[in-house]
C-alpha cells in the first residue's frame, strides 16, 4: 500500500471514532427555554423566558397603592400592573400567559441569578444597580417627596434647611433614603425601615416627624392612609436628569432589549401616559423644596 494511501484510511478511521465517541456522549438536558439568539428578534411568545411559553413578573408583598390595587397585583389594577400587563402584551403574552412572583424589593435588583423574567416595583435606575442588574427604559419619570403630620415642626418647613433638624425616616435601599442622606443631610440620623409600612407606622406614633416616598406614595398615604398628615414638599432631580423606574431584569438577560423596546413604543403610542392619567392622574403638583 503506497504511504498517501494509507495516510488516508488513518484519517477515515479517525474520523468514525470520534464521530461515534460524540454519539455515546451524554447530551446536555434542554431547559425547555428557547435559546438566547432566538429571543434576539423578540418573537412574540417565543422569548427565552423562566417557563416556556409564559411571562413570569415579580414584585414586593405587600403590593401598594397608587401601583397595585387591594394588594393584588394580578387583577391589573394599578398603575404597575397594568404596565407590567401592557408590556406582556406587547411581548406577546396575554393576561393568562403571565404568573405572579413575590420577591422583595431589595432582593429584586441584589447580586445573583433570578428567577423572574422582569420585576416591576418602584425600582430606581441607577449606574450602582446596573452593576447587578439590567433595567429596561424608563416607564415611569418620578419625584421624591416629604410626607409629616400637620401639626408637626416638620410640616413648616418651606426648603431643605427646614428639614436639617427634622427626624426623619425611609425604607432601607430606596433613592428615598439617598434623598434624606445626600440631599437634605439631616443632623440628626435618619431612621431606617424594612418596608415602606413600618415607615408611616413610626409617622403615625411620632417616632419621627417625616418620612420620603415617592410622590404618588405620598398623595396616596396622605389622601388614604394617614389623613391627618401632609405633602410638605417634593425634591428637584439631581443633576437635571429625571429619576426614573425600570423593569429589573437579570444581569444580561436575553429579554432586556426586548422589553426594553416594548416600555418604548408604549410611550410613543401614548398607552404609559394613559395609564399615568387613570392610575396617577391626583399626584401632580406639590411645593419644590429648595
Amino acid at each position: 500500500m503506497l504511504p498517501a494511501q494509507r495516510a488516508l484510511r488513518r484519517t477515515a478511521a479517525v474520523v468514525v471514532l470520534l464521530a461515534a465517541a460524540v454519539s455515546c456522549a451524554p447530551q446536555p438536558e434542554s431547559s425547555g427555554k428557547p435559546s438566547a439568539s432566538a429571543s434576539q428578534g423578540c418573537e412574540k411568545g417565543k422569548l427565552a423566558t423562566e417557563t416556556r411559553g409564559k411571562l413570569t413578573i415579580a414584585t414586593d408583598q405587600p403590593a401598594y397603592e397608587p401601583w397595585f390595587k387591594d394588594d393584588d397585583p394580578a387583577n391589573g389594577k394599578g398603575f404597575e400592573s397594568a404596565v407590567a400587563y401592557a408590556v406582556a402584551q406587547r411581548l406577546g403574552y396575554g393576561k393568562g400567559k403571565v404568573v405572579w412572583q413575590t420577591v422583595p424589593f431589595n432582593k429584586a435588583f441584589a447580586p445573583g441569578d433570578k428567577t423572574f423574567d422582569f420585576d416591576v416595583n418602584q425600582v430606581s435606575i441607577s449606574d450602582e444597580r446596573r452593576k447587578a442588574v439590567d433595567f429596561s427604559s424608563g416607564y415611569y419619570d418620578v419625584r421624591q417627596a416629604v410626607v409629616a403630620l400637620e401639626n408637626s415642626e416638620a410640616a413648616k418647613a418651606k426648603s431643605l434647611a427646614g428639614l436639617k433638624g427634622v427626624k426623619l425616616g425611609a425604607q432601607v435601599g430606596t433613592t428615598s433614603l439617598d434623598y434624606v442622606n445626600d440631599v437634605v443631610r439631616p443632623t440628626r440620623a435618619p431612621a431606617v425601615y424594612a418596608k415602606n409600612d413600618q415607615a408611616k407606622s413610626a409617622l403615625k406614633n411620632g417616632q419621627v416627624d417625616a418620612i420620603v416616598v415617592d410622590l404618588p406614595t405620598a398623595f396616596y398615604i396622605t389622601g388614604a392612609e394617614v389623613t391627618d398628615a401632609t405633602i410638605v414638599g417634593q425634591f428637584e432631580h439631581r443633576g437635571g436628569t429625571p429619576e426614573q423606574f425600570g423593569l429589573v431584569l437579570d444581569k444580561g438577560s436575553a429579554l432586556t432589549s426586548c422589553v426594553s423596546r416594548a416600555v418604548d413604543a408604549l410611550r410613543r403610542d401614548g398607552t404609559l401616559g394613559k395609564i399615568e392619567q387613570q392610575w396617577l392622574s391626583d399626584a401632580v403638583d406639590a411645593p419644590v423644596l429648595k
